[in-house]
């Protein structure tokens, strides 16, 4: 099958985004680190990140190498189903192996610069916003950068190798695997330690945000590397790679019926279309470096509108190209053109909710900060409250996105919605990645004696990245969902299934399993955060009373107690969410058949949206509520309702940083691992499962 050259735009486009990562990441190592206390601290947070990726990485090569392994003797896809042998599939284990090291490579790229911007954004506050912005947005620019770079060299490659859509699913699947441990893994280590430190720290010894005498202070700077530029790139990294492969796997059942010469054009326009969003990037990236001056704010929410602006012109004039080219699939492309814009549209709109209902200048989250002058109980119940609100109009947006794109273009309009709403993800992961190098350039400048103007400066910075946080969440979990709709779809294409009966007994079976699993899976990690901060907390306390030195700044904190409980109960801890997450799909497709499995993946994607926008909007209010408070509103600092909005924050962390984000991995993981094992389960019973016979 010839491949048609539009395919070598994505080459290009991924090649040219690693080039400029390079660039970027020289750019922020030129800068000045600052004075030698910053260069420390610094050097603190340096030391923890990259102990707990190395550390992290060693137990996930072997998880990595077994599954890998394990792939190898399940049916090819390249191969015959039906035939009751097993064939060695070795094309979908070595791109499992190509996509796990991949993602590898992007977390810890991103991650390596982020923690040597972090003191070189904070000495550029001296100088001025404008001059701390540049270096703390390029370098979340390297991350995003090498995000998409390599995800579109990576699936552009395999295809070009391979020409199955299929194979490409392996690569999705080891991006999926890695992600999944990075957020769970990264999410509990980042909230044990702040939740630690503010539990302690600021309610019982009334310590300030970042003080270098809390033991626990490194610890949360090295959370925020591990958890929010690594976790949070390998997470849109997984969703990217999975909304291609959905929307590949689509085109191939779509359009086999129409002529031969429509399949391979077809097939490759995800991968076009994303390398199109990446250029749009790209401009992005430096017109926000552009508007950066003295108001970062406005810079990051500019870019991503005109990234989306640019995009779309971009895509229409490659689609203008391809008609030219195809004249008879003039609807047909056009139909994909408008998809894909209405999905990024949904995306913008659903992150824009998130801040919406998350910022501190916003009606929801003043509101909670007024109910925490009633005590705790009431801002816990009012931040609960709002969460719940905010689901309906992300919800809405989902609805809205795939409806319009089911009656451009069926379900294949549906996976090319998911491919435009994460085409400019390597702006949004920018975005995203900028938030942690502020939130610790902000601590170093403190940890540093940078004055208080330099504090103000880099406090300014802090809060824009906050609302771009808030925003990134909410587009990383509506674009996981879709993905993840479109991803449903596929499965049913794969397996043949075309009606879901829920009035038959194992499918509702199925179903109500999937319901139930985004519940079990964030108990867990909540809990892991809770048991590990309670370490954590026990740790600190015993360090001030045993060294009261500590407290008069006379000897200094032991930071390294605290960095080594959060990294060993964050590698314990996540090791049962993510074999959950494979193993549970496996055993529903094993016991009741592929249909009950893919109403187990509808409940799941149903309920796991309901609980990720809960959790990362309820998380993100309680947090803005207590900054709102500390900046000298309803009494400041030190009142009843400082003390209660410090407990809804503390209730908030692992709702919003651990919990919240990770199910969007956990419903790709599940969705993947139930395309990747299909021939597998299709040998129990013909694909009705070992109690067809009973149910």
């Amino acid at each position: 099958m010839e491949i048609p050259i539009y395919i070598f735009i994505a080459l290009i486009a991924g090649v040219l985004s690693i080039i400029m990562a390079i660039v970027f990441a020289k750019k922020v190592m030129k800068a000045d680190p600052g004075n030698e206390r910053m260069v420390e601290v610094s050097g603190y947070i340096e030391s923890g990140a990259s102990t707990f990726i190395r550390t992290q990485y060693k137990i996930l090569g072997i998880f990595c190498i077994v599954l890998a392994v394990a792939l190898l003797f399940l049916p090819s896809p390249l191969k015959d189903y039906n035939r009751a042998i097993i064939f060695m599939n070795w094309e979908q284990s070595l791109c499992y192996l190509i996509g796990a090291v991949a993602s590898m490579l992007s977390g810890w790229l991103g991650m390596e610069v982020g923690v040597k911007a972090n003191t070189r954004a904070a000495q550029g506050c001296t100088i001025g916003t404008k001059e701390g912005f540049n270096v703390a947005f390029f370098g979340g620019a390297v991350m995003g950068l090498a995000v998409v770079g390599s995800a579109l060299i990576g699936v552009s490659v395999i295809y070009m190798v391979f020409q199955s859509a299929l194979i490409v699913l392996g690569f999705s699947f080891g991006a999926s695997s890695v992600a999944l441990f990075m957020k769970c893994g990264g999410g509990i280590y980042t909230k044990t330690a702040d939740v630690g430190a503010d539990l302690v720290g600021k309610a019982e010894y009334k310590l300030p945000e970042d003080d270098p005498r809390n033991p626990a202070t490194i610890a949360d700077n090295v959370g925020d590397n591990v958890g929010d530029i690594a976790g949070m790139g390998s997470d849109l990294f997984d969703s990217y790679v999975a909304s291609i492969v959905a929307a590949m796997i689509l085109s191939t059942s779509v359009v086999l019926v129409g002529s031969k010469t429509l399949v391979p054009l077809f097939i490759i326009l995800p991968i076009v279309i994303c390398s199109v969003g990446l250029i749009a990037s790209l401009i992005g990236i430096y017109i926000i470096k552009w508007f950066g001056s003295e108001e970062p704010g406005k810079a990051l929410n500019t870019g991503t509108y005109l990234a989306t602006v640019i995009y779309a012109v971009l895509a229409f004039l490659i689609i203008y190209v391809m008609v030219l080219e195809y004249p008879k699939f003039f609807d047909r492309l056009w139909g994909i053109y408008f998809c894909t814009v209405i999905g990024l549209i949904s995306g913008i709109v659903i992150g824009f909710t998130s801040d919406y209902y998350t910022r501190e200048d916003r009606a929801p989250t003043r509101k909670i900060a007024e109910a925490a002058q009633e005590g705790d109980a009431v801002v816990i119940l009012s931040g609960f409250s709002y969460g719940l609100m905010s689901i309906i109009p992300a919800a809405i947006g989902i609805i809205v996105a795939m409806a319009i794109a089911y009656m451009l273009y069926g379900v294949l309009g549906v996976g090319m919605a998911a491919v435009g709403m994460l085409a400019i993800v390597g702006t949004i992961v920018a975005n995203d990645a900028y938030g942690p190098i502020c939130d610790n350039a902000r601590g170093i400048a403190e940890q540093g004696d940078l004055g208080d103007e330099v504090i103000r400066v880099a406090d300014k910075m802090d809060s824009a990245g906050n609302t771009a946080k808030a925003i990134t969440k909410g587009f990383a979990i509506g674009a996981a969902n879709l993905t993840v709709m479109a991803l449903l779809f596929s499965f049913a294409e794969e397996a043949g299934i075309s009606i879901i009966d829920l009035l038959t007994i194992n499918v509702l079976i199925g179903a109500f399993i999937g319901v139930v699993v985004p519940a079990l899976f964030s108990a867990l990690l909540i809990l892991a955060v809770q048991r590990n901060a309670g370490k954590m907390v026990r740790e600190i306390r015993r360090q001030f009373e045993e060294n009261p030195k500590i407290l008069t700044g006379e000897e200094p904190a032991d930071f390294n107690k605290c960095i080594n409980i959060a990294t060993r109960g964050a590698l314990r801890e996540l090791v049962l969410p993510s074999i959950i997450s494979i193993v549970i799909p496996i055993a529903v497709g094993i016991l009741f058949g592929v249909a009950a499995l893919g109403a187990f993946l509808a409940g799941a994607i149903l309920s796991g949206f309901v609980f990720a926008i809960l959790m990362s909007n309820a998380g993100g209010s309680w947090d803005n509520a207590k900054k709102f408070i500390e900046d000298g509103n309803l009494g400041g600092k030190g009142t009843d309702a400082h003390k209660a909005s410090i407990t809804g924050d503390t209730v908030g962390d692992p709702f919003k940083d651990t919990a919240g984000p990770s199910i969007n991995t956990l419903l790709v993981v599940m969705s993947l691992t139930a395309s990747i094992f299909m021939g597998f389960l299709l040998l129990f019973g013909g694909g009705r499962g070992l109690l067809a016979a009973f149910l």
